[in-house]
């Protein structure tokens, strides 16, 4: 038999049809949802409260195989693609052992996949990191993590291209409208932007030519002098 993970290219059918027992996928996300490259990614992008393992017999489609095995887990507020990475990378391997320990048997009970809740985790593309403030500040809290370790959301503030690497949406109910990308508010823990909802409470940024600093470095350190009332702008590298 033959065992894919996280390869990239879909197999021609000599290779499929080389191996007695066929070849069989590792895939981090619950089939159907999230066929293709970036499952992790767009998982977390979309808000979703769970993903997991699908150990699939492939065929010759992007993903479409025969499900042999699933195994979830839930996604929290914090886990980001780096650490949903790490967390799946444990839940694969036994996934995968459990599977093959009776893989014959497993391969006659395989499930079709659904026809209905298919999706699929387009490729990330460096495009996709540029802040856009008009969103909502729960819409863009997910991108960063689900952006986060690469290729990292950013925003430019006057000359200079700010990454960001941690935040929290906040509520702005009580507050009155400031248009998206302002400051309204700076302390020492976190540096508040208004969004098209909400407003996105920032923990952790990284200057440029700097590693990634809380807001407590970066004011102490004097790198850069934020104001409330300054604005973000979206401005393509």
């Amino acid at each position: 038999m033959l065992v894919v993970v996280a390869y990239g290219l879909i197999l021609p059918r000599p290779i499929l049809a080389l191996p007695r027992l066929g070849c069989i996928n590792v895939h981090a996300s619950l089939l159907p949802r999230w066929r293709g490259a970036a499952p992790i990614h767009r998982a977390i992008e979309a808000g979703d409260e769970e993903t997991g393992v699908t150990i699939m017999q492939m065929d010759e489609g992007l993903d479409t195989g025969p499900m042999l095995r699933l195994e979830k887990m839930a996604i929290t507020t914090q886990h980001t693609t780096q650490t949903l990475t790490r967390d799946l990378e444990q839940l694969g391997p036994a996934t995968l052992l459990n599977t093959l320990d009776a893989l014959e048997e497993t391969q006659q009970h395989a499930v079709s996949q659904p026809s209905e809740g298919v999706t699929y985790a387009e490729k990330i593309s460096k495009s996709e990191a540029m802040i856009e403030w008009s969103q909502s500040a729960t819409v863009l809290a997910r991108k960063i993590r689900a952006l986060n370790p690469a290729p990292g959301c950013f925003s430019t503030l006057g000359d200079q291209r700010v990454k960001v690497w941690e935040a929290l949406p906040v509520s702005l109910s009580d507050t009155p409208a400031h248009a998206p990308g302002t400051v309204i508010d700076i302390t020492r823990k976190q540096l508040s932007v208004a969004c098209g909802g909400g407003a996105l409470a920032i923990t952790r940024l990284q200057l440029p030519n700097k590693k990634p600093m809380s807001i407590a470095d970066v004011l102490n350190g004097n790198q850069i002098n934020f104001t409330v009332g300054d604005r973000f702008e979206n401005v393509s590298e």
